[in-house]
C-alpha cells in the first residue's frame, strides 16, 4: 500500500502542468523564457493568469499527497518520503525526461500540508524578498535554504525537518545556474509579458 502511494505521489508530481498549459496557448514554454516549465516562466511567456494557475496546480501536487499521507497513514517517516517524493516528481518528471521544474510551489505546497505556520512564515519571507529585490529566485533561493530550520523550530518533527532539509537542497540545486547569474549580476528581474 505504502510503495503504491509512493508511486502514485510520483507520477502525480511529475504531471508538467506548465508545459501542458502551455501547449494550451500555442507556446512551447521549455522553449521560451529560461525555458523552465514552472509558474514563473509561464507568467512570463502566457501571462499572469496561466502563470497563477501552473502556481496553484503545482502547490496542489505537493500539497493533496503529503495532506492525505498525514490522514490515512498516521506515520511521520512515511509522510516525510511522501514528502520527498512529491518535490522529486515535479523536479525529475518522468513525463519529461526526468526534467521538469524547480520545486518552489511543489515545494511550498509540500509545506502546506506538514506545517502550515512553517509555510506561512516561507511564504510572507519570500514575498518579502521578491517586493525589496524583484528576483524570482532570490526569494526562492533564500525561503528553501531557511526553510527546514523553521519547520524545526515551529514543529520539531525531526522527519518533517529532514524531509524540508532534503527538498531545499533539491530546489537550491535546481537554482543553480540562476545564482551563477545572481554572482555574475545578468540575473533577469521578473517583468509579465
Amino acid at each position: 500500500m505504502k510503495i503504491a502511494y509512493l508511486i502514485a505521489t510520483y507520477l502525480v508530481a511529475s504531471i508538467p502542468f506548465g508545459y501542458i498549459i502551455g501547449k494550451l496557448f500555442g507556446k512551447d514554454v521549455t522553449r521560451e523564457g529560461s525555458g523552465n516549465i514552472g509558474a514563473t516562466n509561464v507568467a512570463r511567456t502566457i501571462g499572469k493568469k496561466a502563470g497563477i494557475a501552473v502556481l496553484i496546480l503545482d502547490m496542489l501536487k505537493g500539497f493533496i499527497p503529503v495532506y492525505y499521507a498525514k490522514e490515512l497513514f498516521w506515520d511521520y517517516k512515511f509522510v516525510a518520503l511522501v514528502a520527498i517524493t512529491a518535490v522529486i516528481g515535479h523536479c525529475f518528471s518522468i513525463f519529461m525526461k526526468f526534467r521538469g521544474g524547480k520545486g518552489v510551489a511543489t515545494g511550498i505546497g509540500v509545506l502546506l500540508a506538514l506545517s502550515p505556520q512553517t509555510a506561512g512564515i516561507i511564504i510572507l519571507l519570500w514575498i518579502g524578498i521578491f517586493l525589496t529585490s524583484g528576483y524570482v529566485s532570490l526569494a526562492s533561493i533564500i525561503s528553501a535554504s531557511l526553510s527546514w530550520v523553521i519547520m524545526l523550530y515551529i514543529d520539531g518533527n525531526f522527519y518533517y525537518t529532514s524531509a524540508a532539509l532534503i527538498a531545499s537542497i533539491i530546489i537550491v540545486m535546481k537554482h543553480s545556474s540562476n545564482i551563477e547569474r545572481l554572482i555574475k549580476g545578468t540575473e533577469n528581474r521578473f517583468i509579465y509579458k
